[in-house]
C-alpha cells in the first residue's frame, strides 16, 4: 500500500493573466507547459460545458504518467437542476468520467452560495453517480455543516470540500479516504488576493496531519487572478517539502 500523498495545483490552467507567471510570452500549448510544474488540476471547462468522451480522452492522452485530473460537474447538475441526475445526465458523466482512464481524479460537485441542505437529493446524487467516480461536495451554505450531513457523505465515500474563501464556511472535516481542498483566496472578494506566508504554513500543517491520518490530500488554489493561484501553489508545495 503506497503512502498518502499530497497533490498541489491550481483550478484551471487555461488564464490569460498567468503570461509572466507560468507561461511566457508566446506559450501556445499552455496545458504542455502546466504538467512540467504540477502534477494535478482542476478541470474547469466541465462546469461551463461538459465535453464529449472524445474530449476526455484527448486530454488523458496528453497527460504524463502519474497525473491526476479532477473534473468538475456540470452546472446543468448542480445549478439547474440542483443535483438531479436524468438517466442521460448520468450515462453522459459516466462516459466522460470512464474516458480519462487512470489519469483521473475526484470528481468535484458545486453547489451554488444559495443552495441550502436537502439530505434526499445530495443521497440521490451520490447514489446516481458510478461507484468509483470519488466525489467531492463543496457546499458553500451554511446549513450544510452538520453531523448528519457529514455522515451521509462518509457512507457513500464523498468527501466534504474543506473552503478558503470570503463568505464561505471553512470547516476542517474530512468525510472520506481523502480530503479535498479550494482555496478561493484570502481577500474580502472570491478569487483575488495571495496568502500570506503564515497562512501558507498553516495550511501545509493541516495537510501534514491529514497525511498523518493515512489520507490523500488534493488542494487547488481558485485564486486566479494576477497568477496568485500559481505562486501560491508553488509556495504550499515547497512548505510542504
Amino acid at each position: 500500500m503506497s503512502a498518502p500523498r499530497a497533490r498541489i495545483g491550481t483550478s484551471g490552467w487555461s488564464y490569460p493573466h498567468w503570461r509572466g507567471v507560468l507561461y511566457e510570452r508566446g506559450t501556445r500549448d499552455q496545458l504542455a507547459r502546466y504538467v512540467q510544474e504540477f502534477d494535478t488540476v482542476e478541470l474547469n471547462t466541465s462546469f461551463y460545458r461538459w465535453p464529449r468522451a472524445e474530449r476526455f480522452a484527448a486530454w488523458r492522452d496528453r497527460l504524463p504518467p502519474g497525473f491526476e485530473l479532477a473534473i468538475k460537474a456540470p452546472r446543468g447538475v448542480t445549478h439547474a437542476r440542483s443535483l438531479q441526475l436524468t438517466p442521460e445526465w448520468q450515462e453522459r458523466i459516466a462516459t466522460g468520467l470512464a474516458a480519462v482512464g487512470s489519469k483521473r481524479g475526484p470528481f468535484l460537485a458545486q453547489l451554488p452560495p444559495g443552495a441550502e441542505r436537502d439530505d434526499a437529493r445530495l443521497t440521490a446524487f451520490l447514489e446516481g453517480l458510478p461507484p468509483d467516480s470519488r466525489p467531492v461536495m463543496e457546499l458553500r451554505h451554511p446549513s450544510w455543516v452538520d453531523e448528519a450531513v457529514f455522515q451521509i457523505l462518509e457512507r457513500h465515500g464523498a468527501a466534504y470540500c474543506v473552503m478558503s474563501g470570503a463568505g464561505l464556511p471553512c470547516v476542517l472535516r474530512a468525510t472520506a479516504s481523502f480530503v479535498y481542498v479550494r482555496l478561493h483566496g484570502p481577500d474580502d472578494t472570491l478569487y483575488n488576493g495571495s496568502y500570506s506566508p503564515d497562512a501558507i504554513a498553516w495550511w501545509a500543517d493541516r495537510i501534514r496531519e491529514w497525511l498523518a491520518q493515512g489520507r490523500d490530500v488534493y488542494a487547488y488554489f481558485n485564486n486566479d487572478l494576477g497568477g496568485n493561484a500559481v505562486r501560491d501553489a508553488w509556495a504550499l508545495r515547497d512548505a510542504l517539502a
